[in-house]
C-alpha cells in the first residue's frame, strides 16, 4: 500500500503543478515559484503533511535534475548564436561569479555574525543565475531580445553553475580544513575547469560517432542511450577531478550543433525531461523546507536579497561587460536578469550534509533569497525589456 500511496501522491503533485504553472505563466509568475510553493504546501508543515527532512536525498535529486537541465540546455543552444557572445558569457560566468561571491560575502560578514569564510560561502551559493529559470522564461516568450542578449544570458546561466559549485565546495573544504593553502585551491580551480572543458569536448565528439554508428534496433532506445552517455560524461569528469556540470553542458553543446540519429525526436524528449526534472527538483526542495524556520530570517534575508539584486549583481555585470563596450541599457537589463533558482537551494544543502556549523541557517536564508529573486526579477523581466526598448519579434531575428 505504501508504494501505491507514494505513486498517487507523486502523480497528484505533478498534475497539480503542471495545471497551476500554466495559469501562473499567463500571470507572469515564474513556474519555479509555483512548484516550490506546492512542495511547501504538501510538506510536513503544510496541508499535505508529508514529512521530508533528508538533504542528502534532496541533493542527489537536484544533481540528477541539474545534469538533465544543463544537457537539454546545451542541446538547444545554437553555436552560431553563442559564438558572438562567447567571451562576454564566459567572463560573466567566471569573473562575475567571483565578484558576486566577494561582494555578497563581505556584506554578509559586515551585517551578521557569520565568519568571513561562512559569509563568502553564502555568497558563493547564491552567486550563479539559474539555468532552468532563464531557459524556461526566454524560450516560452513570443518576443526575443535585441543585441543577442537572450543568447548571452542563456550562455551565462548554463556555464556559471560549475564556477559556483567550485566556489561552494572549495569554501566548505576551507572551513573544514583551515590550513589549506590558497595556491592549491587555485590549481584545483584550473584543473576543475580545464578537465571539464576537455572531457566535455572529447565526450561531445565521441557521442556523435557512437550514436550514429550503434544502429539500435528500437528507435525509442536512442534517447535512453544518450542519457547514459550524458551521465557517463558527468561521472567520469567528476572522478577525474574535473567539473562534471561543465563537461555535460559542453558535450551537449557540441552534440546539439551536429547531426545525430533521431535528432528531432531526441531534442523533444530532452526538452520534456528537463521540464519534468525541474518540477521534481522544485517540488523536492519545497518539501525539504520548514516554513516556520524561514520566518525568523526574513528580515535579514530581505536585506541580503536586495543587496544582491541592486548592488552585487550590477557591480559584477558592469565590471565584466565594460571592456566589451556593451550599451548601458543592455548592462542594466543583464544586471536585473540575475534570477536565482533551484541551483542555489541545491548548493545550500552542501553545508548541511557537510555538518557545517550554521548550515541550516544558511539553507533557510538562501531559500528565502531565491524566492525573493524569482518573484521580483522573474516576474518583471518582460516589463523591463519593453521599457528599455530591447524586445524584438522572434520571427524578425
Amino acid at each position: 500500500m505504501i508504494s501505491e500511496q507514494i505513486i498517487l501522491i507523486g502523480a497528484l503533485l505533478l498534475f497539480i503543478s503542471i495545471i497551476i504553472s500554466k495559469t501562473s505563466h499567463r500571470l507572469g509568475i515564474p513556474s519555479l515559484l509555483v512548484f516550490l510553493f506546492i512542495g511547501m504546501l504538501a510538506g510536513s508543515e503544510g496541508i499535505g503533511g508529508i514529512y521530508f527532512d533528508d538533504p542528502v536525498v534532496a541533493q542527489f535529486i537536484g544533481i540528477v535534475a541539474l545534469v538533465f537541465i544543463l544537457f537539454s540546455g546545451g542541446l538547444d543552444t545554437k553555436w552560431t548564436d553563442v559564438k558572438p557572445v562567447l567571451w562576454k558569457g564566459v567572463t560573466l560566468s567566471t569573473a562575475g561569479v567571483v565578484i558576486t561571491t566577494l561582494a555578497v560575502g563581505l556584506f554578509i560578514n559586515w551585517i551578521t555574525g557569520f565568519s568571513l569564510t561562512e559569509s563568502l560561502l553564502m555568497g558563493a551559493i547564491v552567486s550563479s543565475t539559474d539555468a532552468a529559470a532563464v531557459f524556461s522564461i526566454f524560450r516560452s516568450q513570443k518576443c526575443g531580445l535585441k543585441n543577442k542578449l537572450e543568447q548571452l544570458l542563456e550562455l551565462e546561466s548554463g556555464t556559471n553553475d560549475p564556477m559556483a559549485y567550485f566556489m561552494t565546495t572549495t569554501l566548505i573544504f576551507l572551513i573544514l580544513n583551515p590550513t589549506t593553502s590558497i595556491g592549491s585551491m587555485v590549481l584545483l580551480l584550473i584543473q576543475s575547469i580545464g578537465l571539464g572543458v576537455v572531457i566535455g569536448v572529447i565526450s561531445g565528439k565521441g557521442m556523435i560517432k557512437i550514436i550514429n554508428n550503434i544502429k539500435l534496433h528500437v528507435d525509442g532506445l536512442y534517447p535512453v542511450f544518450t542519457i547514459a552517455l550524458g551521465f557517463l560524461t558527468f561521472s567520469v569528469t567528476h572522478f577525474l577531478g574535473g567539473n562534471g556540470f561543465l563537461s555535460v553542458y559542453v558535450a551537449a553543446l557540441i552534440l546539439g550543433n551536429s547531426y545525430f540519429e533521431n535528432k528531432d525526436i531526441q531534442l523533444q524528449f530532452f526538452d520534456g525531461m528537463a521540464l519534468l526534472m525541474q518540477i521534481i527538483m522544485f517540488l523536492t526542495l519545497g518539501l525539504l523546507v520548514f516554513p516556520s524556520q524561514i520566518i525568523p530570517v526574513m528580515g535579514i534575508g530581505l536585506v541580503i536579497s536586495f543587496f544582491l539584486m541592486l548592488i552585487a549583481r550590477p557591480l559584477a555585470v558592469f565590471l565584466c561587460l565594460t571592456p566589451f563596450k556593451v550599451p548601458l541599457k543592455d548592462k542594466t537589463f543583464v544586471s536585473w536578469v540575475g534570477i536565482r533558482g533551484a541551483v542555489p537551494i541545491i548548493f545550500a544543502t552542501y553545508p548541511i550534509v557537510s555538518s557545517i556549523s550554521g548550515g541550516q541557517m544558511i539553507f533557510n536564508l538562501v531559500f528565502f533569497i531565491t524566492i525573493t529573486s524569482a518573484l521580483l526579477q522573474g516576474s518583471t523581466i518582460n516589463v523591463l525589456a519593453q521599457y528599455l526598448g530591447l524586445t524584438i519579434n522572434k520571427t524578425k531575428q
